[in-house]
């Protein structure tokens, strides 16, 4: 399992990529109203607008398997839940999400041979 993504939830999305790229000095690698992304070395930031289920300054963890459906079934196995089961989304790929130990948030797309965006 490889960590891609950190994904912040942000109330404005422009204030929150100003202040990344202007004020903490990251790199954007580029910006739209529903996802903005930062390389930052092997794992990148990504901005994402807050939503009900996702208030201004959640967190979630972003991470890659080579088999999704696999991962699935183990760790549901050893008792952890999932929000979501894996599911075709709109870029292509699936994406899983489950709840850690601490109730935070973490979502898991199936490794790829190019580093497309999973949102």
């Amino acid at each position: 399992m490889k960590l891609n993504y950190v994904i912040e939830f942000v109330a404005d999305m422009d204030r929150a990529v100003k202040f990344y790229r202007d004020v903490a000095g990251l790199q954007l690698k580029f910006q739209s109203p529903g996802w903005s992304e930062f390389s930052t070395g092997e794992t990148s930031l990504g901005l994402h607008p807050a939503s009900e289920n996702n208030p201004a300054g959640r967190i979630e963890l972003g991470f890659s398997v080579a088999n999704l459906e696999r991962f699935y079934r183990e760790l549901s196995a050893k008792g952890v839940q999932f929000t979501m089961p894996p599911t075709k989304q709109d870029f292509g790929g699936a994406l899983a999400q489950f709840v850690d130990s601490e109730g935070g948030l973490c979502s898991v797309a199936e490794q790829t041979s190019n580093a497309a965006n999973h949102h």
